[in-house]
């Protein structure tokens, strides 16, 4: 009784299994691409902020050096995105009197941060292909750190006298924090 049991449950686990491959099939007429160096353990979390892309060129050294290009681009635009998010939260739930002003301020520093830290992202893997046509693929996965960020950011905040004013570094901290959480949910 008890070995009719279990192998109805492994025939219902197979099953299920076997439902569950079908239903990942690509529809009739499309063929799935396996896009290399990406995936779930390419995705931004609450840790670190992860792009990935890739460049094709008839040159080696061309096609990485667009990979990076287009990855840090994509990066730059998440990682504004999610400062700009922490920002408006910060900014609200200070109440300043001069909010359009802060979050201005802020958002400028945003981009300089932004510029500097890009050079220090870490490649976190990078393959190379070759075409049919001869030319070369290169796809790249980067990440850097939102301490690392969050660090500089306020290295640099810390340095501007009028923001100095308006600015907590704990509570900009508790904030930036969320916005990471949130982003390592999705």
């Amino acid at each position: 009784m008890l070995t009719a049991l279990m192998l109805s449950g492994a025939m219902t686990a197979c099953k299920s299994k076997k439902k569950a491959a079908e239903a990942a099939k690509p529809p009739d007429g499309e063929t799935e691409v396996k896009v290399l160096c990406s995936g779930p353990e390419y995705f931004t979390d609450d840790k670190f902020f992860r792009a990935n892309n890739l460049g094709e060129s008839m040159d080696q050294a061309t096609a990485k050096k667009k990979a990076m290009a287009n990855a840090r681009a994509d990066m730059a635009s998440a990682i504004s995105t999610q400062i700009k998010g922490a920002i408006d939260n910060y900014v609200n739930s200070r109440e300043l009197n001069n909010k359009e002003e802060v979050a201005e301020r802020f958002e400028g520093l945003t981009r300089e941060v932004l510029d500097q830290k890009l050079t220090g992202t870490r490649t976190i893997c990078e393959k190379m292909t070759k075409t049919s046509t001869g030319n070369y693929k290169c796809y790249v996965a980067i990440e850097l750190s939102a301490q690392e960020l969050l660090a500089s950011y306020n290295e640099r905040l810390s340095k501007d006298d009028k923001l100095k004013i308006d600015y907590d570094y704990e509570k900009f901290k508790q904030t930036f924090d969320k916005e990471m959480e949130k982003m390592g949910k999705q």
